[in-house]
């Protein structure tokens, strides 16, 4: 189990800003001589079964297409409307002292939806009042939206949804938005933005001391990590033991309409999601650092064997096809080559909340045993 923690701490603050930044398909693959889908519109979701119910293939570059698949969204509360302990004075990121004496009236928002689909794993779903762009799961997708022009929070729709509380990071703004909010006398607690393996749990708990559940979140940290770490002796069994042997890995970040096209390297949360589904980071080979925009030289340098990215971006880009076409030397790359690209929704890849472990069994699912998918 995670530990709870009274206070939660703001970490790299440099790369969640430029995650605030940054965040405002194709599915012909053949394994061998085996073609799986090679009719199916390229931009339609996969799904993966079991990750213990498949085998990986003997030679794990021996394949060529493009996946882009689901994670498992649906909610499932630890609790059922669970009483809520409340008042409670906690600390948050920034230091704030926020003193929650109502959460009956709760918007949770991020750049990812992780909040607020933690609020409802935690079995408070009734209790959120609006939501965020990103905030796509079933069952909460039809609240009101408080963002605009993508994640733009509105003042005018935050307050007039009369909330009781807001829980939040520094992925979301303009940050005037959210010291109006507190200036109209809502407590407003402010987490941490990273999100990486290592702080699911930190995130949970942070969570549940806003809502007054700690027991609860205690609960949904322990089943998370619990399942995290079955999904991870699976990605162990299927993933290349030898690390000269794994597939070459990078995370890019694309929007094609807006010419922006970043790599993701270390301590951007991607190497975290790469080491978590077997594969080898190759940021870190190449010295490759945060978030920075993609050159031909990194890319030369890297020479991937396989290419992770958010659906929303390989689409923007106009699919693998009009990627190779943008990027060049991508196309000259094993994963260019062979056309290696395994996508997912953009709320979800990077989210690290309580549906970690099944984004990381879908992609490794993809990346190991691609023919597998339906």
């Amino acid at each position: 189990m995670l530990p709870p923690s009274s206070s939660v701490r703001l970490l790299v603050p440099s790369i969640a800003g430029l995650v605030v930044a940054l965040l405002l398909a194709g599915c012909g693959i053949s394994t061998g001589e085996r073609a799986v889908g090679s009719d199916a519109d390229p931009s339609a979701l996969r799904t993966a079964p079991p990750l213990a119910d498949v085998e990986p293939l003997e030679d794990v570059r021996a394949w060529d297409g493009e996946a882009v698949v689901a994670a498992d969204d649906a909610i499932d509360p630890v609790a059922e409307a669970p009483e809520q302990h409340l008042p409670v004075t906690l600390t948050d990121a920034q230091g704030t002292e926020v003193r929650v004496e109502d959460a009956s009236r709760v918007l949770a928002l991020d750049v990812h939806g992780t909040l607020a689909r933690t609020v409802a794993e935690l079995g408070l779903a009734d209790v959120l009042v609006g939501r965020d762009v990103s905030t796509q799961v079933a069952g909460l997708d039809d609240l009101p939206l408080v963002t605009q022009d993508g994640h733009d929070l509105v003042a005018e729709a935050i307050l007039e949804l009369d909330p009781t509380l807001v829980v939040t990071d520094t992925s979301l703004g303009p940050w005037d938005v959210v010291l109006q909010v507190r200036d109209a006398g809502i407590p407003v607690v402010v987490l941490e933005p990273e999100r990486t393996l290592e702080n699911v749990g930190g995130l949970v708990h942070g969570v549940a001391e806003a809502l007054g559940v700690p027991e609860e979140g205690a609960a949904l940290a322990e089943r998370t990590r619990r399942e995290i770490d079955a999904v991870t002796a699976e990605v162990a069994r299927v993933a290349p033991a030898d690390e000269g042997e794994r597939l070459r890995m990078v995370f890019l970040y694309v929007r094609g309409q807006s010419g922006v096209y970043y790599m993701f390297g270390e301590g951007s949360g991607a190497d975290s999601l790469i080491d978590a589904i077997g594969g080898y980071d190759v940021a870190e080979e190449i010295g490759w650092n945060g978030m920075k925009p993609l050159t031909d030289e990194g890319l030369v340098a890297a020479q991937p064997d396989l290419v992770l990215m958010m659906s929303g971006g390989l689409e923007s880009a106009g699919g693998v096809d009009g990627l190779l076409e943008r990027l060049p030397a991508l196309a000259e790359t094993p994963a260019g080559r062979h056309r290696r690209f395994v996508a997912m929704d953009d709320a979800a890849v990077l989210g690290f909340g309580p549906a970690t472990a099944s984004v990381l069994e879908a992609l490794t699912v993809a990346a190991y045993a691609p023919g597998e998918l339906s």
